[in-house]
């Protein structure tokens, strides 16, 4: 198997309510590569989020009295503590400055997962989509007939890991793949019957097109081609760990 990784450039600034599948199909056009069949278009949340207005403006945030403890016992923005705690499903750690919680179907991430950088103005930030799964369905619904490609389309964040430095992409949502590939039954290469491996395939692919995505670099969405998936419509929620198999709680 060999893959490529083919980065959409062009795509520029977007903003609430921008038709963000047009957006990115002008851009595949002018810059390629078109899609094809069995591609898989990896998309940044940030610009996901903004198409659907999950933009907030932090001086429009009134702190509660939670956030305004956090935020002058570890030197923080109030607001943006507030924000945190509103999108928060559940909080997990809220200590030495950290706030770590589970938001959406149940990502554990810091700060619910809520983003400062790369703004048009210095007091907004990004939310996670309020549905990253049906994002990327209507990404795939619009883009797939568009170029008469069956594609699958993955939303990805970057999110740090517990015990392990530095961050990685992961898909928060995904459409037309099945987003784990479990090989328990399977053989290795020496025949031992395999018990327990279940690769996470969307996030490894994400993981993959964030090599050419780069902070700093405007490449809101790479293309991903070469890689046999398996096509499904499980949604990267399946990635979650049901709690009661959640040893780390």
């Amino acid at each position: 198997m060999s893959l490529s990784l083919h980065p959409v450039l062009g795509v520029g600034p977007i903003r609430a309510g921008d038709d963000l599948a047009s957006i990115l199909a002008t851009a595949l056009r002018a810059s390629g590569p078109t899609l094809r069949d069995g591609d898989v278009l990896v998309v940044c949340q940030k610009v996901v989020s903004k198409a659907e207005g999950r933009i907030v403006d932090l001086s429009t945030v009134e702190p509660g009295e939670r956030a305004r403890e956090f935020a002058e016992r570890y030197g923080k923005d109030p607001a943006l503590a507030e924000l945190v705690l509103r999108e928060a499903r559940e909080v997990l750690r809220s200590n030495d400055g950290h706030l770590i919680t589970a938001t959406g179907p149940g990502f554990i991430c810091a700060n619910s997962g809520i983003d400062r950088s790369n703004q048009e103005h210095g007091g907004e930030v990004t939310l996670l989509p309020v549905d990253a799964d049906a994002s990327a369905r209507t990404l795939r619904a619009a883009l797939g007939p568009a170029f008469a490609a069956d594609i699958a389309v993955i939303v990805s964040d970057t999110f740090g890991r517990p015990w392990r430095l530095g961050q990685i992409d992961f898909a928060i949502g995904a459409a037309g793949l099945e987003v784990l590939d479990d090989h328990v039954g399977r053989r290795d290469w020496s025949g031992r019957v395999l018990e327990h491996t279940v690769i996470a395939t969307a996030d490894q692919l994400a993981a993959a097109a964030g090599l050419v995505m780069g902070k700093a670099d405007g490449v809101p969405a790479v293309v991903v081609r070469g890689y046999d998936y398996r096509p499904g419509a499980s949604g990267a929620a399946a990635l979650v760990r049901p709690r009661d198999e959640d040893l780390f709680r």
